[in-house]
């Protein structure tokens, strides 16, 4: 079997990341393998016109080394279109343009496997070192280990049932533009989730449904938040999403994080400003002539129940704050309710005890992103955007990959091969104090 310094679970932006920045450390022998055929960025909604919240600087690589050859600045200079992107001044990229960055960036790294999956990882502790077992391959050892397996879509219980079935016109958003023209040719679609992705639906659903019944309900978004709220985007707001502030999230007692995470929805659920405005222009525009655009907008609702029949969807709803309840139908549901960590219980089943896990089940990972291990296993499993529970807010972000990244890999060679700066945030979290109150 080949042996590594470090093998890697999938290959989404994070793990391409940790790809980029190992390129060039000869010392480090590094394979990453994923299932799919090619590297793709959330294709079912790289919808037109849609952008990336986070500047372009949040590349693979350039917030750590700004000088590699895999920034997003060298994509655009060997594509030709450097200047062009000079003179548009964009600050955020279209998310096809980062789909597009993303391929290119992974098909000039020969560590990059693809379609290849990784079904279990176990400890071989005669060959101090883990075995991966891998689809249409043999089996490698690795020293360390680094799970990028990425989210899957998540969709709400009362709606599981539907989005399974077939035969109903019924998805989760990560698969809208598939079923665009569908959505488009129905009498009456329903958007459910108030984050990004929700309002990017149902923008484009508003501008390019060609028969909206400007007296009807032809367009419907519900959101379980009390608001359509914008993220939070203000310049000391963001330090949030600094390691500072990751290393003080993960620094305080699990039922604290536990408490504060769900408070902190406006970080990573709100919605860009630009997107809002464009979505209230496009509703004033229509309101012209003196008629309220037949598009419906409904916070602080949540769906619990839904049901398909001969005449639609009939949804089940019931307003947070009024604690009313009211029916709805429906031809179609679009589900922008955000993605779940894909389980890694599976993955690591072969390790068995060894993973520690904290009293909710989930995985123990210290700092450096490295899971807790007991009994013989010597080795280092790290994880990558599976720890928002023990890191944070910023766990998703693009922004922290490349840092996440780069103190993964001084860990596995046991040195500062890129050197991080002490201090990233103007923000000091908590006390330097020893005394408890």
């Amino acid at each position: 079997m080949r042996r590594f310094d470090l093998a890697g679970v999938g290959i989404g932006p994070f793990n391409l990341s940790l790809a980029a920045l190992a390129d060039p450390l000869e010392q480090l022998d590094v394979v990453l393998f994923d299932a799919r055929p090619e590297f793709r960025w959330h294709p079912g909604l790289l919808v037109e016109g849609a952008t990336l919240q986070v500047p372009f600087l949040a590349d693979l690589v350039s917030l750590v080394d700004p000088t590699s050859r895999h920034s997003f600045l060298n994509y655009l200079r060997e594509r030709g279109r450097l200047l062009p992107f000079y003179f548009a001044e964009r600050f955020h990229l279209p998310r096809a343009e980062y789909d597009d960055y993303g391929r290119w960036a992974a098909a000039r790294l020969p560590s990059c496997r693809f379609g290849h999956e990784v079904t279990g990882v176990r400890w071989v502790a005669a060959e101090e070192a883990f075995e991966l077992t891998v689809s249409g391959a043999e089996p490698v050892l690795a020293a360390s280990v680094v799970l990028g397996v990425g989210s899957t879509p998540n969709v709400p219980l009362p709606l599981r049932e539907l989005v399974a079935a077939p035969d109903v016109l019924a998805l989760h958003s990560a698969d809208y533009l598939t079923h665009r023209e569908a959505l488009l040719a129905a009498e009456t679609v329903t958007v459910v989730g108030s984050g990004q992705s929700g309002a990017e639906v149902f923008l484009d659903l508003l501008r390019s449904r060609s028969t909206v019944d400007s007296a009807g309900d032809g367009l419907r978004w519900l959101a379980r938040t009390p608001a359509f709220a914008p993220m939070e985007y203000s310049k000391l707001g963001l330090e949030q999403f600094t390691p500072d502030y990751t290393a003080y999230f993960h620094g305080l007692p699990e039922p604290v994080r536990d408490r504060l995470l769900p408070a902190q929805w406006q970080l990573y659920k709100g919605i860009d400003a630009e997107t809002i405005a464009a979505i209230h222009d496009e509703l004033y525009r229509r309101s012209i002539g003196g008629q309220w655009p037949g598009a419906a907008l409904t916070p602080g609702v949540e769906v619990v129940s839904a049901n398909a029949g001969a005449h639609g969807i009939e949804l089940g709803l019931r307003h947070v704050h009024q604690s009313r309840g009211a029916r709805h139908r429906t031809g179609a549901v679009v589900c922008a309710t955000g993605y779940a960590e894909t389980p890694t219980g599976p993955l690591l089943a072969g390790l068995g005890d060894a993973v520690q896990r904290d009293g909710r089940g989930r995985l123990v990972v210290g700092e450096d992103y490295r899971l807790a291990l007991g009994g013989d296993v010597a080795g280092s499993v790290f994880v990558q955007n599976a720890e928002r529970h023990t890191h944070g807010p910023g766990t998703p972000d693009l922004g922290l990959g490349a840092w996440r990244a780069a103190t993964i890999l001084n860990a596995v060679c046991g040195k500062a091969v890129y050197e991080l700066p002490a201090r990233t945030a103007f923000t000091t979290f908590g006390l330097e104090t020893t005394e408890d109150l």
